[in-house]
């Protein structure tokens, strides 16, 4: 299984702060977030960040293992 985790205004689009998603081999988190993009398109439309196991990521092609954890936000400011 893959781990999702949601952050921000994402949850509010979504409707929930997790998700599991049955892991296939050769997934890439590019695969992951299309996936979920088709599913949950306004949510996808604010998501501009994505981290797995913790690390920031900016390459969508990297691959995914079994129990990954994936988060995706939106960017955020606070003061």
């Amino acid at each position: 299984m893959i781990n999702v985790l949601f952050f921000g205004p994402v949850v509010e689009r979504t409707g929930s702060a997790a998700l599991k998603i049955e892991f296939m081999p050769g997934m890439t988190l590019q695969i992951l977030r299309d996936e979920l993009a088709e599913k949950y398109p306004r949510a996808f439309e604010i998501v501009s960040l994505a981290a797995v196991n913790g690390q920031h990521v900016r390459d969508f092609s990297i691959p995914l293992i079994d129990n990954s954890e994936v988060t995706f936000m939106a960017k955020f400011s606070g003061g």
